[in-house]
């Protein structure tokens, strides 16, 4: 067995339609593929040595005949594609419910709740992209004072505050008084989002100062079996925020993809001795997926492929590395909504080389088969859901 596993997940970095993607207007969706055809190709010559480009055709990674990895595509039984829903299914923790969406904005009484618990009016109220929305409204924030609150296709309650007229702490307390008093019951959403900026009218720029306040999760997750278990569990980017805080002993906040994969790389340089390091890699999502911008998507694909190569190097024998997603947000659709695909599963081990044989992990009929894998490997109680796939990585 493994004394350290390492979880990279790549928000939004999706593999394709599933089935059921038709019922959320995504039955062409394909993030990795659609990405590369839009680039002519894309440079990812370590995950295509781990059997990226087995899991699915892509332009430009080859098929390699030997990979390095195990490799292959986990679908989500979750009602959603949301990142909320996605990773807690990754923990073993699938949701079956919806969370609730406001394509028309908020309804008067969520709006009545947020002034009478805040003791603040609120501008903007509808769906909007956050940069978009700042950009529009941002000057009449100056001059009034009033939060920017708008939502998304997401279940998502986004308050946007420039930080010298909210200040970082003031605008966290008003997150939190969302979470707690104005977004409960029917109106409970995923994530309540503080979304900061600075800068002047026509130079708005959102700031890495962003903080999710998420449910908690209906039931344990890995997670808080390994903490309770006595493990270390390392939350790295927003894992923290996802997961509501739950299942943790230590946390690190991220500015980047590169800052991410750079912690990450530090955690593996320590000498440390059982347990979990999970981070998310929300780039690609935020800054790329969102904003239909394909190229800045490819190059930040292959911007990983570089800082994998580098913590590839300080892994040791005993640690296993497991790269997925958490949904799709193809970048080359018409509209800026996550979409409904398969992830990526990778596992990479130093020893996998030495099994005779490629291991194709298939198609994985739930994500919780992630979750179900590092609860086998450290021994655990099996989870609710999942089927673990760690003996195909050892043998």
């Amino acid at each position: 067995m493994f004394k350290r596993i390492f979880v990279i997940v790549l928000d939004s970095v999706g593999i394709g339609a599933m089935p059921d993607a038709v019922q959320y207007g995504d039955a062409m969706a394909n993030t990795l593929v659609h990405i590369a055809e839009y680039k002519g190709g894309l440079k990812l010559p370590v995950l295509a040595s781990m059997g990226l480009g087995l899991i699915e055709p892509i332009a430009g990674v080859p098929q390699v005949p030997r990979p390095i990895a195990a490799f292959g595509k986990m679908a989500e039984i979750s009602k959603g594609k949301d990142t909320t829903s996605g990773h807690w299914e990754l923990a073993g923790c699938p949701l079956f419910s919806t969370f609730p969406v406001y394509p028309n904005g908020f309804p008067a009484e969520v709006i009545a709740a947020f002034t009478t618990y805040t003791g603040m009016g609120a501008l903007g109220n509808k769906p909007a992209s956050g940069t978009e929305i700042i950009a529009e409204i941002g000057e009449e924030h100056l001059r009034t004072g009033k939060p920017i609150v708008y939502t998304s296709a997401d279940s998502v309650f986004q308050i946007a505050a420039h930080e010298e007229v909210i200040p970082l702490e003031r605008l966290y307390e008003i997150c939190q008084i969302v979470r707690n008093k104005v977004c409960i019951g029917e109106h409970a959403v995923g994530r309540i989002i503080a979304r900061p900026f600075v800068g002047k009218p026509g130079s708005f720029v959102r700031t890495a100062n962003r903080h999710d306040y998420s449910l908690q999760p209906p039931a344990p997750t890995v997670l808080d079996n390994l903490k309770q278990a006595g493990f270390m569990v390392c939350g790295v980017g927003k894992i923290a925020d996802i997961y509501a805080h739950r299942g943790l002993t230590q946390s690190y906040p991220t500015q980047s993809n590169k800052h991410g994969m750079e912690i990450v790389t530090e955690l593996a340089q320590k000498e440390w001795n059982r347990g979990l390091v999970m981070v998310n890699l929300v780039e690609f999502d935020s800054a790329y997926g969102h904003r239909n911008d394909a190229a800045g998507y490819a190059q930040a694909l292959e911007e990983f492929d570089l800082s994998l190569a580098v913590l590839k190097t300080e892994l040791t024998d005993d640690d296993l590395l497991l790269i997925t997603a958490d949904h799709g947000c193809d970048p080359t659709t018409a509209g800026t909504d996550h979409t409904r695909e398969y992830v990526p599963i990778i596992a990479y081990h130093h020893r996998l080389i030495e099994i005779e044989k490629t291991v194709n992990l298939g198609v994985r009929s739930t994500f919780a088969d992630m979750g179900a894998t590092i609860a086998a490997n450290f021994g655990l109680q099996p989870l609710a859901f999942g089927q673990s796939f760690l003996i195909d990585l050892m043998r």
